[in-house]
């Protein structure tokens, strides 16, 4: 928390730019009228505002309490109404059982290692309705340059020296993201984590650096 607080003070709203496949789930959910959604790991709100602006029941929770301040004032500059709260989103999360329609995670799920990102998909399977909808963007797997127990990974234009950690797991030494966990998925664990979800579509994304799934949750008989 303290880290991305830093971040937002220094630099104000960061990632403003909606994800690129964004539009291809908001189809889905028009089509499927889907009302209430939830942006898990909001930031400094770029998605919290789209879905406000798309004509959703926008929500939003940050573990920055400077993120969540940037929000809202970007909500009350655009005219805008949202649902936000500040909270750890690898914790029991504050909302009640099967309260949303859809839920979007966007490059925040896999800042942990994979104890706390099962416990994150745990909470998100409780608080979203049965045939409920998610989005979900996760690093991809890269090659990378191995040097006795670092990587070097390329994070956005710049290469980063990186800590292996774990499977799949490694904590950049450097940069904005020095310290932050990033679990790394193959198209194969994603399905294997999120096994109670019927995957609709599962595709790299724009970047090339990030994976996406659109699915729904099953029902529990």
């Amino acid at each position: 928390m303290k880290q991305w607080n830093e971040i937002f003070k220094k630099k104000g709203k960061v990632f403003t730019k909606v994800k690129r496949d964004l539009p291809k789930f908001v189809a889905v959910l028009k089509k499927n009228n889907v009302k209430k959604i939830l942006d898990l790991g909001s930031g400094s709100g770029r998605h919290v505002i789209y879905f406000a602006k798309e004509g959703f029941d926008s929500f939003g929770i940050d573990i920055a309490e400077e993120g969540i301040k940037i929000t809202k004032d970007w909500l009350k500059k655009e005219n805008l109404k949202a649902n936000l709260k500040i909270g750890n989103i690898y914790e029991k999360l504050p909302y009640p059982d099967d309260f949303f329609d859809a839920i979007l995670t966007t490059g925040v799920i896999s800042h942990s290692d994979i104890g706390g990102i099962r416990r994150a998909i745990k909470e998100i399977e409780r608080i979203l309705k049965p045939q409920g909808f998610i989005f979900v963007n996760v690093r991809k797997n890269r090659k990378y340059t191995k040097i006795n127990s670092k990587k070097i990974l390329r994070f956005g234009s710049e290469k980063t020296l990186c800590k292996i950690t774990g499977p799949r797991t490694c904590v950049p030494l450097e940069g904005r993201e020095k310290g932050l966990i990033h679990y790394n998925f193959s198209k194969e664990s994603l399905k294997r984590e999120f096994k109670n979800f019927e995957i609709q579509k599962i595709w790299a994304g724009s970047d090339k650096r990030h994976l996406n799934i659109i699915g729904i949750l099953k029902k529990i008989y």
